[in-house]
């Protein structure tokens, strides 16, 4: 694993350290003063916040914690130079994107609020190379169909290609969606890759002017873009296009198809037993500092709680409170052709395998975009929605047969697609 450590990740790693400590640090306290409370000691200054001789050896560890932390930062800012050596290994080798990609979807947006190195900028790949979207591309990628490949949460773009499960047990290389494409139906594959612990809304925006900026300078007539997203990355393209519209930007003119590989358009149950966990720690005074563990989950998290997609979905509230879904509804992007592929690991569909089972992660009516409220459904053609059995939500990146349907539909023609 040394191998893949650069130099800049030692200062973000004393970073990362000196924040939890300062964390933890506030849990004791907030356990300490809920004893205190109970025994009919008054509160300090804030709820969690202990007072007098206690309170001040408190703030003596918080000072000491920072100031420690900001020495090291300087230390190590100063040693970078001599440690150059580390980053001789590729900055983007695939464990070490795999772990930033996972940090980033847990708590990415503290990563950015704090300005920390470790938070991964929003960028375009090709081949393995960074694209500047203001300049020319590489020769190679120079083409008018152009396809673009958008991850879900905690992943990246070099995990397109998966390990899948054979038959027989053994473990195959998966199907790069990306590469297939392009050599069946001469794309060019451009994969996104992001902060998803940012607010879905967020990182849409800067999509969508990312995509402005990359057509602008692109070298040729772009003839078409088609977008294929898994999970999260299915709201971020939705986004997008939505604020790229209100904005009257032009790309979206370019946009014909996007494919959505179990995109939880209406939410993942996991994100709302998490929100269950944060109503449970709070209701009593002994668990409700323990609270702060659970709020430690990125934007990008308690966005897949109901699927948010715009920054009036979440306005005026706490995240991480209980409360009913207020999404404005945002119907699929007009004169754009839709394809839902849902997975299930069931091997037939049931009423309790549809809400209970799903590809282990996202229901099925929450896949192909399915709601009790009219408003809220998105709609999806009769042709246009695919669910694949005893397939989960990982294998829908790397899965042939997932990739022989959106090959097969992109080749329809467009009465076929809807």
């Amino acid at each position: 694993m040394a191998s893949h450590v650069r130099a800049s990740d030692l200062r973000a790693a004393a970073r990362l350290a000196t924040s939890a400590t300062l964390q933890t640090t506030r849990i004791v306290e907030g356990v300490h003063q809920s004893v205190w409370r109970t025994l009919g000691a008054p509160d300090g200054d804030q709820p969690d916040r202990t007072r007098g001789l206690t309170g001040l050896v408190y703030r003596c560890v918080n000072g000491i914690t920072q100031a420690v932390g900001t020495g090291l930062d300087i230390a190590l800012a100063r040693l970078e130079p001599l440690l150059g050596a580390m980053d001789a290994a590729p900055p983007d080798s695939p464990a070490r994107l795999a772990v930033l990609a996972a940090l980033n979807g847990v708590m990415g947006d503290r990563l950015l609020a704090d300005a920390n190195p470790l938070a991964l900028p929003m960028t375009l790949q090709f081949d393995g190379r960074t694209i500047d979207p203001d300049a020319p591309p590489p020769a190679d990628a120079v083409g008018g169909r152009l396809l673009l490949l958008v991850h879900g949460l905690c992943m990246n773009d070099r995990q397109w290609q998966t390990w899948r499960t054979a038959a027989d047990g053994s473990l195959q290389p998966g199907l790069d969606h990306g590469q297939a494409l392009a050599q069946a139906q001469g794309f060019t594959p451009l994969y996104l890759r992001y902060n998803t612990g940012r607010h879905v809304c967020d990182n849409g925006r800067e999509l969508s002017a990312l995509l402005q900026r990359l057509l602008a300078a692109w070298p040729v007539p772009v003839d078409e873009l088609v977008v294929v997203a898994h999970s999260m990355g299915g709201l971020v393209t939705r986004s997008a296009v939505h604020q790229a519209q209100q904005a009257g930007q032009a790309w979206p003119a370019r946009l014909t198809r996007i494919v959505f590989l179990g995109t939880p358009h209406h939410g993942a149950p996991l994100e709302r037993a998490g929100n269950w966990v944060d109503v449970l720690l709070g209701s009593t005074p002994w668990s409700a500092p323990f609270g702060r563990l659970a709020r430690l989950r990125s934007s990008g998290i308690t966005d897949l709680r109901h699927g948010n997609l715009l920054a009036a979905d979440g306005a005026g509230h706490d995240r991480f409170q209980r409360r009913a879904d207020r999404r404005l509804p945002v119907p699929l992007p007009a004169g754009v052709a839709c394809l839902a592929v849902a997975a299930t690991l069931a091997g037939r569909r049931s009423r309790v395998a549809d809400r209970l089972l799903g590809d282990g992660l996202v229901p099925l009516r929450s896949a192909l975009g399915r709601h009790d409220e009219p408003a809220r459904a998105l709609a999806f053609g009769p042709h246009a929605q695919v669910i694949v059995y005893r397939t989960g939500h990982m294998q829908l990146l790397g899965d042939p047969a997932v990739g022989h349907i959106v090959c097969d539909w992109l080749a329809q023609g467009p009465a076929a697609r809807h």
